[in-house]
């Protein structure tokens, strides 16, 4: 066994700071995402999000800043969400989605007078805006409601009675996501509108969801226009009950004149993501070959508009590929790549499939939050995105496609926050399991940390499972630092950014071995001396969560654990959870009703006799990745061993309460306050 400690980062801090961060900064901390750059390189548009404490909601604005960074100012303002900016291909118009007339819906801005209108007046909410070639049609998503599957007929309220709402019929195996909430009938499609407004018109058709849609199944991957604008190219299963299929969709070409359809790709494996060349002769899309496992690595795929010719540009690149981008004279494409922690924009040549890394270093690029596109390119390969490291939030950054250097910072908008305070130092650690895999995560000790001393501890397991931490800036773990906690955060078996292997290996075995990933860093705190093993604790969400509660069963080594909005039974959510489905006939490659001991083997509960820790368990009771019912089944078990335990339900928020910054805080405040009553 072997460890490594990599002093990483060590936070300055001006004179008179505090130190480290407490919840109350999470009001005044701004994000930036989606950044979209000028054809000339000499300007970048991007989101800039922020929160009214006022009325506990978060808006965002569209900016442009220079290319220099020097000329930074606002294009829109006020409290309402402006987002998903897209530049005309003339560059004179900006098309974005925003709420500012009450609903959301898509406006145009002419750059050189500052002069907008609102060009759409949708029932259903518009998504994923992309212009036409000519610059003439805007195209986006939607959904068209359907008739219900199935209804019957009632007698007639009487005129001005009030009854109760009547009875919601399922018929969907797919029929509510998180965040959304129930499924309507009907499917979504591609339309476009006049770019100067007028009515839109449907491109996609059949009873089939195209570019993303469809309540909790594989992801579409939106769509995208041909170089001559005639077709529109987008993902979907256009197969009968689409819903129950596992392998994903393939990309298909939908004529804008007629509507008309022919399938590019064919083969079992989800393609989605096409993204046309310049000179519109081929398409660049994601994929894999299908593989009845729980993670398969996605590569970078290349074809002929027609959909022959397809080859495999990163086959002998073991790592997920996304948000690919092709160079403006059609000579390469770039990607974004995890790796170890580390996210970087890779390249791969169109004609030879050359690949190599163009950005290096300890950062996160392309961290632009949800719906953002990773990085824009502009003709001078003047590449802008979204970077962040361990001590630096999300700021936007330039960097050269062509040649490696360092990146310009173009924004500083935390920069006035953070020099009020002084962060925990963050430090890579590495070690050995139990087996010889090698597995990554980092330290964050508390500001004026003291080498002398014995420190609480704080073990945080990721969700996913499939997804990685790594280095870039992790407010909630900074303000458990600032507390006191010495914390660790690790990549067990599992985990993305290490390879395929790597990542399949918990598969039907979930959780299990991981366990043993995390104990053994736990033994590598342990050993270090600051950490006092008698105040231990760990926690995590949704896989986190799970593995929290399968921690308890396990072990006792812990004073304190607060699992979030978990799984406690897979066999309960396998008909709860809106991915219930895919958890169960991919994950675990069979239902409950067909492999019942498996489920019950790797499902915390049915380990409660074990249950000796202290146990906090939060959920949102909207929550329905992990639904509520759950965190019940684990409270109960807990308040059944008579083992200290709390119930934290959080009305109206679905996954991850993040919905409010309110609930957001008293999610923070709720666990370190449990923590803190069994180490202090």
């Amino acid at each position: 066994m072997r460890s490594l400690g990599l002093l990483l980062f060590v936070a300055s801090a001006a004179f008179g700071a505090k130190a480290g961060l407490d919840t109350n900064t999470i009001w005044d901390m701004r994000a930036v995402s989606d950044p979209e750059i000028t054809k000339d390189g000499r300007s970048v548009i991007y989101v800039l999000g922020w929160s009214d404490k006022m009325v506990d909601q978060r808006f965002s604005n569209l900016w442009i800043v220079s290319s220099d960074g020097k000329d930074n100012r606002p294009l829109t303002t006020g409290s309402y969400r402006d987002t998903s900016p897209r530049l005309s291909p003339d560059g004179t118009r900006l098309a974005y989605l925003s709420n500012r007339s009450g609903k959301t819906q898509i406006h145009v801005r002419w750059l050189d007078t500052g002069q907008e209108t609102q060009i759409t007046d949708l029932q259903q909410a518009p998504s994923g805006i992309e212009w036409s070639p000519d610059g003439k049609w805007i195209g986006y998503t939607a959904r068209v409601p359907a008739k219900p599957d199935w209804s019957i007929r009632t007698p007639e309220k009487p005129p001005g009675a009030k009854w109760a709402d009547p009875p919601i019929v399922v018929t969907k195996l797919r029929w509510r996501q998180d965040g959304q909430g129930l499924i309507q009938p009907g499917y979504t499609h591609v339309f476009i509108v006049p770019s100067t407004g007028g009515a839109p018109r449907q491109i996609t058709n059949g009873d089939y969801n195209h570019g993303g849609g469809g309540g909790g199944g594989p992801a579409g991957g939106g769509f995208a226009w041909s170089a001559d604008g005639k077709w529109i190219y987008t993902s979907t299963n256009r197969i009968p009950d689409a819903e129950y299929s596992l392998e994903g969709p393939d990309i298909y070409a939908y004529q804008v004149e007629d509507g008309s359809v022919k399938q590019l790709t064919t083969r079992r494996g989800p393609d989605q993501g096409p993204t046309p060349s310049p000179d519109g002769k081929r398409i660049a899309y994601l994929g894999h070959d299908w593989k009845f496992q729980s993670y398969t690595v996605n590569h970078l795929y290349l074809m002929n508009a027609d959909g022959s010719n397809q080859k495999n540009l990163t086959a002998s690149l073991d790592r997920d590929v996304r948000s690919p981008h092709w160079s403006w004279d059609g000579k390469m494409i770039y990607f974004l790549v995890d790796d170890h922690g580390n996210t970087q924009v890779y390249s791969a040549a169109a004609d030879t499939g050359e690949v190599k890394a163009i950005t290096s270093g300890l950062q996160q690029l392309g961290a632009g939050g949800p719906g953002g596109e990773g990085f824009t390119i502009a003709r001078n390969a003047m590449i802008a995105t979204v970077r962040s490291t361990p001590t630096e939030p999300g700021d936007l950054v330039a960097l050269s496609a062509d040649r490696q250097g360092p990146p310009t910072r173009l924004t500083s908008v935390n920069d006035s926050l953070l020099a009020q305070y002084q962060l925990g130092p963050v430090e890579e650690l590495t070690y050995d399991s139990f087996d010889g895999r090698n597995i990554q995560g980092w330290i964050i000790k508390p500001p004026n940390f003291d080498a002398s001393k014995k420190y609480p501890f704080i073990l945080d397991i990721h969700g996913g499972p499939h997804s990685m931490y790594g280095v870039r800036f992790d407010h909630e773990m900074q303000i458990q630092a600032a507390r006191g906690f010495v914390v660790l955060y690790t990549n067990p078996r599992g985990s993305t950014g290490y390879g395929e292997e790597f990542g399949n290996i918990i598969h039907t075995k979930y959780p299990g071995d991981d366990f043993t990933d995390l104990m053994k860093g736990v033994d590598q705190m342990v050993a270090k001396g600051y950490v006092d093993p008698k105040k231990l604790c760990v926690t995590g969400g949704s896989g986190g969560g799970l593995l929290t509660a399968w921690v308890i069963g396990h072990t006792d080594r812990f004073a304190a654990a607060v699992s979030q909005y978990p799984v406690t039974n897979w066999i309960t959510q396998a008909g709860t959870a809106d991915g219930g489905y895919t958890h169960s006939a991919l994950w675990m490659k069979s239902l409950p009703w067909e492999n019942t001991q498996q489920f019950m083997e790797h499902s915390p509960v049915f380990f409660a006799k074990n249950f000796k820790t202290p146990t906090m368990v939060i959920t949102g009771e909207s929550d329905l990745r992990t639904p509520i019912a759950e965190s019940e089944e684990l409270y109960f078990a807990l308040k059944a061993q008579k083992v200290p335990a709390v119930l934290v339900r959080v009305p109206d928020e679905f996954h991850g309460i993040r919905g409010h910054n309110s609930h957001y805080i008293a999610k923070i405040e709720h666990i370190l306050a449990w923590m803190e009553k069994y180490t202090r």
